[in-house]
């Protein structure tokens, strides 16, 4: 029995203001991009040609998965952000349910259905971002950062979902220093300012509790920094799988 799998999907997760939805703005043919608003209609950080969807209901986010399969102009499908989406349904399906036991359940089944179903099937880039949250690990007596949603969802971890999780960050100029690379620019503002928005895309010794993952091989060691140009990463994971 062979099952579909989606090779050309990112998460993009990080805590706010540290240039998730930012790193879109260097995505190629920009009209090819669906762009999936969950956030209350909140305007992009920068002009775009992206085809806008407003998402009212999860029930949308399904639908444009499916509606973008027969759309080949469609390249690329961004959801934005998962943890907004996740609280959306629970706002408007747990909440008022008569049977909150019954409809927690549910909840876990939308997000389960949305990856292993419309995701997986996806013939499209899907980049989904969400929001991290730094909490407390008792058994293991350590602070981890992870996106954090609800319930069974929550213990089985967003990420296990994703063979390539990046973080965005904010970090000092001193602190890259050590990872030079082609795809980490240094641009004279970030000279003046000391600091630069970029992704990881590897664990380092200081951030062993993170969820940052990757495809063997993917990235070398010098490139656990680079530029939160989202279309850098897709480049080098479209050159990956040929």
């Amino acid at each position: 029995m062979s099952q579909k799998t989606n090779r050309f999907l990112i998460l993009v997760e990080g805590k706010s203001a540290t240039g998730k939805t930012a790193s879109l703005m260097f995505l190629d043919n920009q009209d090819g991009v669906m762009y999936m608003n969950c956030e209350a209609g909140k305007e992009l950080p920068f002009p775009s040609k992206f085809q806008v969807g407003n998402v009212l209901s999860p029930q949308q986010v399904l639908d444009a998965l499916i509606a973008a399969e027969d759309m080949p102009e469609i390249h690329t499908v961004v959801i934005d952000s998962l943890d907004f989406l996740m609280n959306m349904y629970e706002a408007q399906k747990v909440i008022p349910s008569p049977n909150t036991m019954k409809a927690w359940g549910e909840y876990a089944q939308y997000f389960q259905k949305l990856m292993q179903k419309y995701v997986a099937a996806s013939t499209k880039n899907i980049v989904i971002i969400a929001h991290t949250s730094d909490i407390y690990n008792e058994s293991d007596l350590v602070m981890e950062t992870m996106v954090k949603v609800k319930g069974s969802t929550m213990n089985q971890g967003v990420e296990s979902y994703f063979c390539n999780v990046i973080a965005a960050k904010k970090i000092t100029l001193k602190k890259l220093e050590p990872y030079k690379n082609d795809l980490l620019v240094i641009t004279p503002e970030e000279e003046i300012l000391g600091f630069k928005y970029v992704f990881q895309t590897q664990l380092t010794k200081e951030t062993v509790n993170e969820r940052i993952r990757g495809s063997i091989g993917l990235w070398d060691r010098n490139h656990t920094y680079i530029d939160n140009n989202l279309q850098n990463v897709l480049d080098r994971l479209h050159t990956y799988y040929k």
